[in-house]
């Protein structure tokens, strides 16, 4: 089984849903077809301001 590559937009949408708007991360990465695991890696990451991120 093949790994899905999601787009950068996506991941930061998808951490949006759970930061702002206060949705539960399962609910989210269950309605996105993707794993819980990989949904709070995405939030670990996106969740810093964007010039922490690319160090």
């Amino acid at each position: 089984m093949s790994r899905q590559r999601y787009p950068e937009e996506f991941k930061i949408e998808a951490v949006k849903q759970v930061t702002e708007k206060g949705k539960p991360v399962a609910d989210v990465a269950q309605r996105l077809g993707m794993s819980v695991h990989s949904l709070y890696a995405w939030i670990k990451i996106y969740s810093k301001p964007q010039e922490q991120r690319q160090q």
